[in-house]
Parts: C-alpha cells; sequence; structure tokens
C-alpha cells in the first residue's frame, strides 16, 4: 500500500491516467499494488509493484496477475514510488528481479526527494539487462507507452507529446467536469431566455 498521501495521490493519478489513455486499447491492461506471481505452483514468488503496464492481454478485473494465466506476459513497464524505506529495495532487489522477467521500462520516483539519491531513475531493457536511461530537464520519454514521464516537484506527470497535454489529474478532471455543466447550465438558461423572446414577437 502507498506510504503517504504523495504517495496515494500519485499512484492513483498515475492509473487514472494510463486507463484513461488506453482506454480504446482492449489489449493493454494497466493496474497496480495488485499480487503478481511470476512462478507457477510456487506463491512465494510475488511482487507488487505501484503501476504495471501489461500489452497483448485483455482488460479487466482481476483479482491477482499471475503470468502462467496470461499466456507468459509480462509487464511491459513498471514504476515504483519509492521512500526513504523502499528505495534500495527499489533500486537492488526489484531492479534484478524486473530485469530478469524481462519488464522493457522500470522507473523509480521518490515525491519526497531524497537528498541522498536521485528522485527519478529510468532503465530499459536493452540485450536482456537493464540500461539507464538520460532523464533531461526532468523528463524522459517511454518507447513502450508512447508518453513522457515528467517530474514537477513532488509530481510525476504523463505527457502526451502527439497532444502537446499533460495527462489530466483526477483534480483536473473534476474542474473539467464541473466547467463543462456551468456551460451547461447557461446553455440552457440561455436558450429558456431565447425561447420567452420569441413568445413575445
Amino acid at each position: 500500500m502507498a506510504e503517504t498521501d504523495f504517495h496515494a495521490n500519485l499512484l492513483m493519478n498515475l492509473r487514472m491516467a494510463l486507463d484513461m489513455f488506453f482506454a480504446d486499447r482492449e489489449d493493454v491492461y494497466v493496474t497496480g499494488n495488485i499480487m503478481f506471481y511470476y512462478v507457477e505452483g510456487d506463491p512465494t514468488q510475488v511482487i507488487s509493484p505501484d503501476v504495471m503496464v501489461c500489452f497483448g492481454i485483455p482488460k479487466g478485473d482481476r483479482t491477482s496477475y499471475k503470468t502462467w494465466a496470461e499466456n507468459d506476459v509480462v509487464p511491459s513497464v513498471v514504476i515504483e514510488l519509492s521512500s526513504r524505506g523502499t528505495w534500495r529495495k527499489d533500486l537492488v532487489e526489484k531492479k534484478t528481479l524486473y530485469e530478469m522477467l524481462g519488464v522493457k521500462e522500470y522507473y523509480i520516483f521518490n515525491p519526497l526527494e531524497p537528498k541522498t539519491a536521485p528522485a527519478f531513475t529510468a532503465y530499459r531493457l536493452d540485450n536482456g539487462g537493464f540500461t539507464t536511461v538520460k532523464i533531461e530537464n526532468n523528463r524522459v520519454k517511454s518507447e513502450m507507452l508512447g508518453l513522457e514521464l515528467v517530474v514537477s516537484g513532488r509530481t510525476l506527470r504523463l505527457f502526451n507529446p502527439a497532444t502537446k497535454q499533460f495527462l489530466k489529474t483526477s483534480e483536473e478532471l473534476a474542474e473539467t467536469v464541473g466547467e463543462l455543466l456551468s456551460e451547461n447550465d447557461f446553455l440552457k438558461a440561455e436558450n429558456e431566455r431565447l425561447k420567452e423572446l420569441l413568445k413575445g414577437q
């Protein structure tokens, strides 16, 4: 589970944004904080990524993720939201495991901006091993997602180069819905006003 409000809000926004971005792709499964079993018959071989994106399998709610039940598909992208207590495990143990499993892109972000380690680290699978991806201007391009991951203070945002816009957070979506409802109310009122004017002619 998320450790702080920063982690919880970020996890929710990243999952929601990715879900909406891939809404029209029936072969993309986005999840997180789910029990991910990767060795059939051995329930001790399990991990729970904060955010993971799997390509080539159908959407749908699952109680857990088992590779052998998913045509041996492993996540293509994993994002771990790190903290002082989990950073070393994310950077060493989980990195080694994701590399062995064949995860194509692995990102580690600590929203609390640690002083002794990078707040954001990116890896890409190359010839069976992870190579560090250079992060420039606090952003990196995900080849798998077709999006850029951008650090802004304590937030990790997703930017769509095709539309030149950030994917919306839950707060931004709520604000947009509010604006649309207000506009709808205004149009209804204006429509009624025009009807009254026409009646008087």
